[in-house]
């Protein structure tokens, strides 16, 4: 009897034994699924971080553009105008797009509408004031825009006269 006892004491410590080693497999293989995914947060927040990096960068040299391409227009300096394609080569390189905004029809997601002007095309931009950027379908800077009404509303143009006189284009 002994014996027996002895061969089923075995045979339950070595289920158990196998249990263990099963249950240790799985929280392994979790561990390992919980790092897979960690490293891939990691490696998502390190481009996004990368990206942000590029976009403030960014927005800071679009003022010398404006600044380098008022002046050219002034200028007409063959070398201003080199430096200007290079900057904006650099910018295309980055993902950089100028939003189109003459001739185009009234986005506020795109176009910032800093004048309205009285006219036959409703909704139509008419002039852009300050060009916008974008990058990778996100707006850096929206385009500054005067936009045609058919209709001027009186409130509306007064609004516009006020924000201009104290320069709060908001």
């Amino acid at each position: 009897m002994s014996k027996q006892k002895t061969a089923q004491t075995i045979d339950t410590e070595n289920k158990d034994k196998k249990q263990q080693v099963t249950d240790l497999e799985d929280q392994l293989k979790r561990a390992l699924a919980d790092y897979r995914n960690l490293e891939r947060r990691v490696d998502e927040e390190r481009k996004l971080l990368s990206q942000l990096s590029s976009i403030i960068l960014i927005e800071k040299l679009l003022p010398i553009l404006d600044n380098l391409e008022s002046a050219q227009k002034h200028l007409n300096d063959q070398g201003l105008e080199m430096v200007i394609k290079q900057f904006k080569d650099i910018l295309t390189q980055e993902g950089v797009e100028e939003i189109l905004a003459e001739g185009a029809d009234f986005d506020p997601k795109l176009h910032e509408a800093i004048e309205v002007i009285e006219g036959r095309n409703d909704g139509k931009i008419v002039k852009v004031v300050a060009k916008g950027y974008k990058i990778n379908d996100k707006v850096i800077r929206p385009a500054k825009v005067a936009v045609e009404r058919t209709k001027v509303d009186q409130a509306v143009e007064e609004k516009a006269e006020k924000a201009e006189e104290f320069g709060d284009y908001a």
